[in-house]
Parts: structure tokens; sequence; C-alpha cells
């Protein structure tokens, strides 16, 4: 299960809107066939382990690390294929929470006469799938958000000057950590100060992320490198109803995805922009700031991993903070998070935090 697992992680990023499964097939104690869902969601896992194995399925242990599908979509269900490959077990990590599938593909296994066993390193597939499980369960997707902050706390002087406050290596790892995740999103602010490309460069990516940006009005500039790549890689930009007719229709013809989601307290909110990911599929964002974007995800208690580069740098209290205000009434108000790793990235340092 650890190895189905594994190749489960190799389709962060590109599988959704299907969750990123991994299989391993297994008989007379020699691995027969593994796979992992592929880009766009298909095929699925049990699929591409199958049609490696070939004819050597019958009597077979299939490790999977979610529970097989029962339900026909685009393609038959893959409890039917295990079924018809003539595999004699199936151990699963998890039970799908997706209401058509939900304790059905098990069923159907254990109809035909197939042992099946659940539980399995239940835990590890809990954290590795967690953005499908969300999606499913609280109708958003899995958020990280990552700040590169200087010693005390900054992401650029007070002119905006931001380029680069890290390393080479640490914005490598940060092309890796957009790889691994559905869409990129950052607040209007940042898509004004900085007009980020936000792809992924230089890695093989198979699938550049949904490029997702938070305007309320859509006074984003329509020249400059993000309008002029939306025709190539997907721009979504979240806007709320007032957004005047000329930016919307000027951000189409560039190419952009507009999709309209409510406003507070003069802000897109928050959860209602992750709630609009979700019903568009996607289940892993990585959020690039600003800090008035990261401090209304943390305030919504929206924040489920933490990613910080620290850089050995101190601009002072007039540079802009990596989170705005948070307008905190007392200490024990304050969001928490667990360190779950330490590393150092070049000249910098990475912590990652876990939503207590």
């Amino acid at each position: 299960m650890a190895h189905a697992l594994a190749l489960g992680r190799r389709g962060f990023g590109s599988a959704w809107p299907n969750p990123s499964v991994g299989c391993v097939l297994v008989k007379d104690g020699r691995i027969i066939g593994r796979g992992w869902t592929q880009p766009g969601g298909r095929p699925h896992a049990e699929r591409m382990a199958l049609e490696q194995a070939g004819s050597a399925t019958k009597g077979a242990t299939a490790y999977v690390t979610l529970e097989p599908c029962a339900h026909h979509g685009k393609t038959p269900p893959c409890a039917e294929a295990l079924i018809a490959a003539g595999v004699a077990r199936v151990v699963s990590a998890i039970e799908d929470p997706d209401t058509r599938v939900s304790g059905k593909g098990f069923a159907l296994l254990r109809a035909a006469g197939i042992t099946v066993e659940t539980g399995v390193l239940a835990q590890n597939a809990e954290r590795d799938l967690q953005g499908f499980l969300l999606s499913r369960r609280e109708g958003r997707p899995f958020l990280t958000l990552k700040l590169a902050l200087t010693l005390d706390g900054r992401i650029a002087t007070a002119s905006g000057e931001s380029q680069w406050i890290t390393g080479p290596e640490a914005r490598r790892r940060v092309h890796a950590l957009r790889m691994s995740h559905d869409a990129v999103m950052v607040g209007g602010g940042t898509a004004r100060a900085d007009d980020p490309l936000l792809t992924v460069r230089d890695m093989g990516a198979p699938r550049q992320p949904v490029r997702v940006v938070l305007s309320r009005s859509l006074d984003l500039p329509t020249e400059g490198r993000m309008a002029a790549s939306a025709k190539d890689v997907p721009l979504w930009l979240l806007h709320s109803a007032n957004a005047p007719e000329a930016r919307q229709e000027a951000w189409r013809t560039t190419g952009a995805t507009l999709i309209e989601v409510p406003d507070e307290n003069s802000q897109i909110a928050p959860r209602a922009a992750l709630e609009a990911l979700a019903q568009v599929g996607l289940t892993r964002v990585f959020c690039e700031g600003g800090g008035q974007l990261a401090a209304s995800l943390m305030q919504a208690g929206l924040v489920d991993h933490l990613i910080v580069f620290s850089a050995g740098a101190i601009i002072g209290s007039e540079g802009l903070p990596g989170v705005s205000g948070l307008k905190l009434a007392a200490l024990a108000d304050a969001p928490r998070w667990k360190l779950s790793e330490v590393a150092q990235v070049g000249a910098d340092v990475m912590t990652t935090w876990e939503r207590r």
C-alpha cells in the first residue's frame, strides 16, 4: 500500500477533477502491474495497472489507495474491471465519500466473491487525498499557502520591490510545489504589482496548473505577461457581480475564464471563492499571496498547509507584511499550525506547517 500511495502522488496537479489514486497488482509475491490516475483524471489507476499486468491478473491482489469506482461515467466502473480480470483480493486504504461510489464499489467486489480489506494505511491516504476528500465533504479544495519572507516577516519593500527575497533554489522548489497542485492562486494586488506568469518552468510539467486571480472589480491590466498568455495557459478570474461589464469583456477577449462569486467586506468572499473552484473540479490550490488574501484565508480558517521560505534578510517595519492585519483581540485567537518539516533550501530555510 505504501508503494500505491507513492504512485498516487505522481498524479498530484494533473489528475483533477478526479482523485489521484495509486494501484499495485501483486501475484505470488511479485508486482505484476502498477498504475496511477493519468492527466485529466483518466485512465484510472486500476485500469493502468490491469493493462500493464495483461493476462496475469487471475488470482492477484490489488492494493488501491481509494475504493474502486462503481458508477458508469466516461468509462465503465473500475470495480467491474477488477472483477472481469479475475482479481481475487482487493486491499483499499479508504472508502470513497463520493455518493456515486461510497461503499458501492466494495459491495460489487464482495458480491463477485472477491475478498475486500479496508483501512490499510488509511491515515496516510487521508492526507494524500485530502484535496479530493475536502471537495466531497466540505465543498472546497485543499489549500496550501506559501509565504516567502525576510527574517522580520516582510514580503517586499515599501515601494513594492520583492524580486527576489529568496534564492534560486527556493524559487525552483516553488515551481515543484506549483506542479503538485491543480491551481496557483494570487490576489489582485499581487497580479497588479508583479504581473506574474504563475506557470511551472523547467520542470517537465505534463500539465500547467490553472492560474487563479481574485479581483473583485477586475481592475487588472490587460497588457502584460498574464493577459498575453491567457489563451495558452488557463487563467481564471474570480470577480464580484459589480465588476464593470467593459472590464469583463476585455478579459474574456484575452481568453481568460471569468467566474462570478459573492463579495464581503469589500473583497471576494474567500470561502465562496474556494467553493466555486471546487465546483469546477479543482482539488488542490497553491496560494502565493499577497498579504491581504493570506489574511482573509487565515481568518476564514481555510489554510490547510502553510509553507514558509525564510530568507536571511531584514527590511524593517516600513516593508510590506507577509500577512495583513488579522484584527486579533487576544493571542489565543491567533491561527496556529503544527510544524511538520524544516529544510535548508540553498541559502534559505523552508518550514512546512499543517493546520492543527
